[in-house]
């Protein structure tokens, strides 16, 4: 991947806040901002022999979050002289979700399942069903017969609706499934809903919720189109300028010219505003997880500081693929710091393990190493510093055990 393209797509990632913007070349490669992967394990429609047209599928990515993946072909493309088969973005489901839901007193009536009867939106469903299994919450207001029915409509994508009584409140809720997932949209109708608020809720709000996810869908494939056209634009008469671009991004302040991810002076800004926070007492949930790549110093002093380099960006892009929402910063030679807050502190222990298990597997391949540390913000602490002396820590007793399973290192 070269390093105009790899601008490109974290311009436009960056740009239209989205998780995720890839291409795929003609080997099925995925190439992203940060790392190129091959991804028929993960995404449905690269299983196909040809793509030749639009999909749309879901992503489970870390924990049980899932994620909407729109792919179209792109036969036409061609950037710096390499072809591109397809092109796709990611959305989360919960931005979806948001779109369509409403609330009354902190009370949703509009959620998807699984075909389980399992909370995917991470919406609460009304008082009585709230986030629980959707099968195991009417378990105790209809019968076994009614509920095995439904609960059949549901594992063979069959709409339907349900009726029931809860708390001396008629309820019913009305599902169907949603066309290229596995997902079922579940409504909420409850009886003083809509003497109160709602009265024309009817077979008719069914009907207008189906078109708003149609709606959605086809409002993210245009979307996905535009990018598609500014992509092809750029690539076709603005590649040079697009190349002084990016190397204008790599030379601002803030920003590592070898890796593209922020640098030791970004770093220190952060560290100043969340000091700030912390006096004021105004954060619930802070981590640091600080990275140590092992052998950097004997691959410079033997292949070249060329291959030490290369070893640098392979380690930051396995570290920004796993830490996808947290911000990382090369702060030395070979360490970096990632400041995890909101999506990637409640999964930082889940995401460690995994790319520990892929470092573990890493050394039998004799292919990049890197020692991790964590921490997370206690009452006690005064500074981030606190946090980082701790996690850093952590990761020198990570290094000996990595150097015990063959790991090179420099100690």
């Amino acid at each position: 991947m070269t390093d105009a393209l790899r601008a490109t797509l974290g311009n436009i990632k960056s740009l239209l806040s989205l998780d995720r913007f890839a291409l795929v070349d003609d080997d099925k490669i995925v190439h992203t901002q940060y790392t190129t992967y091959t991804g028929g394990s993960r995404h449905v429609f690269l299983s196909d022999e040809k793509i030749d047209e639009k999909s749309v599928s879901t992503v489970s990515i870390y924990g049980s979050a899932k994620q909407l993946c729109l792919a179209a072909p792109t036969p036409d493309l061609s950037i710096a002289g390499k072809r591109y088969r397809a092109s796709f973005v990611q959305i989360d489901v919960g931005e979806i979700v948001n779109l369509l839901a409403f609330e009354d007193e902190g009370r949703t009536y509009f959620g998807l399942y699984s075909k389980n009867g399992e909370n995917i939106s991470g919406t609460e469903l009304g008082p009585y069903v709230s986030r629980h299994n959707l099968f195991t919450a009417l378990g105790n207001v209809i019968d076994e017969k009614t509920l095995n029915e439904n609960r059949d409509n549901f594992s063979n994508a069959v709409e339907g609706s349900i009726t029931y009584t809860a708390n001396g409140t008629e309820e019913t809720l009305v599902y169907v499934p949603i066309e290229k997932t596995d997902w079922m949209m579940v409504v909420l109708i409850r009886e003083s809903v809509i003497q109160d608020r709602i009265r024309s809720i009817s077979e008719r709000s069914l009907t207008t919720s189906k078109r708003q996810i149609a709606f959605t869908v086809i409002f993210s494939a245009l979307f996905f189109l535009v990018l598609l056209f500014m992509l092809k634009a750029l690539s076709k008469k603005d590649l040079e300028a697009e190349k002084a671009n990016s190397n204008n991004f790599r030379n601002m302040a803030n920003t590592d010219s070898l890796t593209g991810v922020r640098n030791k002076h970004a770093y220190s800004e952060a560290e100043t505003y969340l000091n700030q926070k912390i006096r004021q007492n105004e954060i619930d949930k802070l981590a640091l997880v600080v990275c140590d790549i092992n052998g950097l110093k004997i691959v410079n002093d033997t292949l070249g500081h060329a291959a030490g380099d290369k070893l640098i960006k392979d380690a930051c892009s396995l570290i920004c693929e796993h830490f996808t929402h947290g911000a990382v910063y090369r702060i030395g030679g070979d360490e970096f710091v990632v400041i995890l807050q909101e999506k990637d502190f409640d999964t930082m222990l889940e995401v460690i393990d995994d790319i520990n298990r892929s470092i573990e597997e890493n050394i039998k391949k004799k292919e990049v190493v890197i020692a991790i540390g964590h921490s997370e913000l206690t009452k006690q602490d005064q500074l981030v510093h606190d946090v980082f002396e701790r996690a850093d820590q952590m990761m020198y007793q990570r290094k000996q055990e990595l150097k015990q399973m063959g790991a090179p290192t420099r100690l």
